[in-house]
This record gives C-alpha cells, structure tokens and sequence, in this order.
C-alpha cells in the first residue's frame, strides 16, 4: 500500500457516494485513505433526506489529527456544505499541508437533483479553495456555475474548461456525463492545452458516486506520484470497470462497485 490520501467530504449512509465511496476507491487503488468528516447524511439511491452539519470546531480537530501525525501524499475534497466549511478547510490545509495535492471536487448537487452546497459559498469556493487546488473535477451544471459559460456542446465545454483555469487552479478535469450522446467525453485542461478522453457510454441508471470515485481515484494516483494525466487516465478506467459491473442495488441510482480491479486495463483505451 502506497500513497497517502486525506478525504474531506460528508458520509453517504448508502454507501454509494462521499466519504464511503472515497476510503473504498482509495483502497482498491492500492493507497491509504483517511478521513475528516464534513457531515453526515440520510440517503439511499432514492436520494438525500437529512443532513447533518459536522460542528466546525471537531471537523478542525479531525484535520489537525490526521495532518499532524499521520500525513498525506494528496488531499481530496467533496462536499463542503457551506461558506464556513470552505473557509476553515481552506485555513487548515494553508496551515498544515501547503504544497500537498489537492484535488478539488466541487459537490454542488446529488444525483437526485438535492443542493450540497449553498449558492452563496460558490464565491467562497473560488477565492479560497481553488487557488490552493492542483485540480479541479467538475461535472458540467458545476462547471457552468463556476465558468459562467452554457454548456450544450463540446465546443462549450472547451470554454468553459478554459475559463475555469483562470481562476487560479492549473489543471480542470471537466467530465461530460451530463452531455447527450453515446460517447462520454471528458476534458483534461492544463495550460499546455486541452486533451480529450472518450468512451463508449454505459446505459445504466447504476452511477451513484461517480464523481466522488473519480476524484479520489485520481487523488490515490497523484499520491502515489504518478503524473496528473496518467492519474486521470486510470481513475477513468477504474470507474468505467466499476459501472459496468455495479452490483444493481436499490430502486434509483444505484451504486457501481467499487471494489472491481483494473489491474492489466490498457487505461489509453478506455
């Protein structure tokens, strides 16, 4: 077991999704995970019915715990709720780990169409978090809320992936799910320009947790000093091999099984 990774997100009782989904992905990418518990949630596939805000004062002490002792090779955040999150783990990571990796998801909203963060901590998210980020993971209504830009075709996609490396984060992973079509395709914009990754889409309503696997699947990667791109290339083999062989629990969106290998997967050509 190789590289360690730091999750800041908010449980999924389900287990689908946040911080479950996280220690799962990270594991079986053969990498440490630790946690620090943003908040708790109520939910299945069906979608999120309660949550409860972890007090700022012990998501600190979580942070410090795990930072002062044991460390991180990355850091991966998911769900941060609200301003104040966003500010105090923004102040801890400046504090205690400057120059560790972060990966930045920016949970906006579930699968089910449930808000995850408050629409007026999008500001706070910018001015604080991003700047401190390696990368950021948006889905495309995140990335439209981040960029400002309408996004209906990949050209769009391509601006709004562009403009979103102005706001002071190097490298965005803008994925395409969210997009019509039979291909998915997602965009890995650096300032050295733009790649694609495509794939042949999975028709399934088994997806839950898709963008939390992504982005620590990534984190578990960069933590285990692979380059960022070699990091993408294999997190998305990894969660393609996972949906394909989601175990088709529940009556909504389903989780996919996390716990498949990607062990000999050509990544390149997933």
């Amino acid at each position: 077991m190789t590289g360690r990774v730091l999750i800041v997100a908010g449980s999924d009782s389900g287990g689908g999704a946040g911080i479950q989904a996280d220690i799962k992905s990270v594991t079986a990418l053969g990498a440490y995970a630790a946690t620090a518990v943003t908040a708790l949630t109520a939910q299945n596939t069906l979608g999120v019915h309660g949550v409860h805000p972890v007090p700022l004062d012990f998501l600190r002490l979580q942070l410090e715990c795990v930072l002062i002792d044991i460390g991180a090779d990355a850091i991966k955040t998911g769900m941060l709720a609200d301003a104040a999150t966003i500010e105090l783990v923004a102040g801890v990571l400046t504090e205690r780990a400057r120059g560790v990796p972060l990966v930045v998801d920016p949970v906006m909203v579930a699968k089910g169409g449930q808000a995850l963060l408050a629409a007026d901590a999008v500001g706070t998210l910018k001015r604080r978090l991003l700047p401190l980020a390696t990368l950021l993971t948006p889905n495309l209504p995140e990335a439209e809320v981040l960029s400002g830009v309408p996004i209906r075709d990949m050209d769009a996609m391509r601006r709004a992936a562009s403009a979103m490396l102005t706001l002071g984060v190097p490298a965005v992973l803008l994925k395409g799910g969210h997009m019509e079509g039979g291909t998915v395709v997602d965009l890995l914009a650096t300032e050295a320009g733009i790649e694609e990754f495509s794939s042949p889409r999975i028709a399934t309503r088994h997806t839950h947790g898709t963008g939390c696997t992504l982005a620590s699947a990534i984190a578990a990667g960069i933590a285990q000093g692979m380059a960022l791109r070699d990091a993408v290339a294999r997190a998305r083999a990894y969660v393609r091999a996972a949906i394909a062989s989601a175990p088709g629990l529940g009556a909504g969106h389903g989780p996919i099984n996390h716990a498949v290998t990607v062990s000999g997967l050509a990544a390149e050509a997933i």
